[in-house]
């Protein structure tokens, strides 16, 4: 349904079940799936009606739709709505990412072959080098850019006019991008995480598309598990729609989207066995914290970035695990979520490993 980012993340790469980064079957599955038009496109109902307002006064007009900047999570949809924005505009578009553009000419070079309207998709815009960036600078202002021909001394710059187009750059971190680039964006959007209900509605889409029979309850089931991610849903229905067609008739009821999430170690709110294991040592090992990152990474058996940035956000996002300058801490919901009993002396941090290894 709604996905986005076909770059991988650097912090997502362990191939999970629940990772946001989409895979080679993830992307061939995206790209049939896609919505086509804002009309289409569930969730993100702020984005949609503004980014609608935008779009029709620029067809109105006549004229080229502002920079658009998109930011948020892995798996919200970016990559779709750059797609919708060049349908809606009836415009091409041509898609690359910040790691593929290393030196001014690739983006010149990029820059100069673009017809009147189209639409650059620029994913992960924040990755892009900074010659590359301060040359895209004038190109969304002024639709110019400055060629440099020659070295040393005797170089010329030559300026190169170029049509109107439209720059829809996509980000995972808006933090990182420099003031002067975010200021040329004549609309920013931030990707909020889905509710239930919306991914409810994008796993009824995408079962009517891939032909699955699934049930109201079914849905719900799957839609719980998914972290308000449209990707991870979509990923969680191919694999229980596996589950079904082996092991029942191939219709997906609550019990049947249960039981398969279980064979895939999905529990009920979307933890999967790295999640579950960062919260059973900081649990069972630490009394529930604090705990330095390094000890933690080592009882799991993990790399500390591992652990920092694959399994954290999520667990901290879902208010289990906290980061205090003593180290993480487990919260009261997540002694619940494993159904054990906090001591009497959780939070005082009693093994002291926390505070000899660091936060």
């Amino acid at each position: 349904m709604n996905w986005d980012d076909t770059a991988q993340p650097a912090d997502d790469t362990t191939g999970r079940l629940v990772g946001s980064a989409a895979d080679g079957e993830d992307q061939a599955v995206e790209a049939a799936l896609r919505p086509k038009s804002l009309a289409e496109f569930v969730g993100q109902e702020r984005v949609r009606e503004q980014l609608d307002l935008v779009l029709r006064a620029a067809r109105q007009r006549g004229a080229t739709a502002d920079h658009v900047l998109l930011s948020g999570a892995p798996g919200l949809g970016k990559t779709t709505l750059s797609m919708i924005i060049a349908a809606e505009m009836e415009a091409p578009i041509r898609i690359t990412s910040g790691p593929a553009i290393q030196h001014a000419g690739d983006l010149a070079a990029i820059l100069s072959s673009l017809q009147e309207g189209e639409v650059l998709f620029l994913d992960e815009i924040h990755r892009m080098s900074r010659p590359a960036e301060e040359m895209l600078y004038m190109a969304m202002e002024d639709f110019r850019v400055d060629v440099i021909v020659g070295k040393g001394p005797g170089a010329t710059a030559i300026p190169l006019e170029l049509p109107p187009f439209t720059l829809v750059g996509a980000t995972t971190r808006a933090g990182l991008l420099p003031p002067p680039l975010r200021d040329r964006f004549g609309f920013t959007a931030h990707m909020e995480f889905y509710e239930p209900a919306e991914l409810e509605r994008v796993i009824h889409r995408s079962a009517d598309l891939l032909d699955v029979t699934i049930d109201t309850d079914g849905a719900a089931e799957i839609a719980g598990r998914s972290r308000g991610t449209p990707r991870i849903a979509n990923r969680l229905l191919r694999r229980v729609r596996d589950y079904a067609q082996v092991k029942a008739d191939g219709r997906i009821t609550q019990e049947i989207a249960a039981a398969a999430l279980r064979v895939y170690e999905v529990d009920a709110r979307g933890l999967d066995r790295l999640d579950r294991a960062v919260l059973e040592a900081l649990l069972k090992l630490f009394g529930g914290g604090p705990v330095g990152l390094s000890t933690l990474s080592v009882a799991v058996g993990e790399e500390r970035e591992t652990v920092e940035e694959v399994a954290e956000p999520f667990l901290v996002r879902e208010g289990l695990l906290a980061r205090t300058p003593r180290g993480r801490v487990a919260t009261p919901a997540a002694w619940a979520h494993l159904g054990l009993t906090a001591p009497q002396s959780h939070g005082t941090g009693g093994s002291g490993q926390g505070d000899l290894f660091g936060a």
